[in-house]
């Protein structure tokens, strides 16, 4: 029996039909390279592996290795149809990942601190989640359903993907700036649970709901244009916010033309400037919305939060 070289072993093509049989791969051809094609989906979901069994070629609907012990994905397919799921790993590096894949990429809940040899198209969604990831640079720039990158310990946005097809989640970070983020969302945006003062750098159109609560904004400078919902409470700026605007529950602030219209206005007349709260400026404003008469009692309510001149 002539034996083939695979990745990391010597193999013969009965130890391939064996393997495929073991982890009920079916619908397989084998190549000269001891690679294999397979037309159907790939499922090694917790099988204990610390290394794919195979070298995997194309696979024309899903591969899932998720849980397992894999510290690396050598081996696997360089072209998937479907879905890509090695999440829940040992992985430290995403070499050896397809360059193109037509449905979802999951990495999360592995040992990443880089995205770099991550595929460059994705057709459906991106998951990075619950990594180490402290830079998103060489994530796909095209994401055709929503990008997750929350519950890392990323500082910056830039080299994230700069057209999502859907929804952008960058919360639980250490993030103190939104430079580099997609200026265009297609569903919801959250950067919660940051260390924002400042929403610089944020898209310029949400066409879902804009959430930024739990951060240190002090004002809402560079807020969306466009949004459906703002969820901005547990900061500074919800006090003065809330306000001037009918909202529900806790922090979110409904979507209708009078509240947008008014949140504008006092962006437009800079009554904070560099976290000073200029007084004369807000009474003001208050006044002309017809707006709560207990001035002195809000404006020693937000002494612990601005400067006050």
């Amino acid at each position: 029996m002539k034996y083939i070289r695979t990745f990391n072993e010597s193999i013969n093509r009965s130890d391939i039909d064996a393997i495929c049989e073991k982890y009920n791969i079916k619908n397989y051809n084998i190549n000269d390279d001891g690679s294999i094609d397979v037309d159907g989906n790939v499922d090694l979901y917790n099988k204990k592996l610390k290394a794919l069994p195979l070298k995997f070629r194309n696979v024309s609907g899903n591969f899932k290795c998720s849980f397992n012990k894999l510290t690396s994905l050598k081996g696997s397919p360089q072209s998937i149809c479907g879905d890509f799921d090695c999440s829940g790993n040992q992985l430290t590096s995403l070499e050896g990942t397809p360059q193109s894949i037509g449905g979802d990429f999951w990495c999360s809940s592995n040992q990443l601190t880089s995205l770099v040899g991550s595929p460059q198209r994705v057709g459906g969604n991106f998951n990075c989640s619950s990594n180490q990831l402290t830079t998103l640079e060489g994530a796909p720039q095209n994401v055709g359903g929503f990008f997750d990158c929350r519950d890392n310990k990323l500082t910056s946005l830039v080299g994230c993907p700069q057209s999502i097809g859907r929804d952008f989640y960058c919360s639980i970070n250490k993030l103190t700036s939104l430079v580099g983020s997609p200026q265009n969302i297609g569903g919801n945006f959250n950067c919660s649970y940051n260390q924002l003062t400042s929403l610089e750098g944020a898209p310029k159109r949400v066409y879902g709901d804009f959430s930024c609560y739990n951060n240190n904004l002090k004002n809402i400078d560079y807020l969306p244009k466009y949004y459906k919902e703002l969820l901005i409470g547990d900061n500074p700026i919800y006090k003065i916010v809330k306000l001037f605007t009918t909202y529900k529950g806790i922090g979110l602030i409904d979507d209708n033309r009078e509240d947008k219209d008014l949140i504008m206005d006092f962006i437009d007349r800079e009554i904070i400037q560099q976290n000073k709260l200029l007084v004369n400026r807000l009474v003001e404003y208050l006044d002309d919305i017809d707006k709560p008469k207990n001035r002195e009692e809000l404006i020693e309510l937000l002494k612990n939060d601005y400067e006050i001149r």
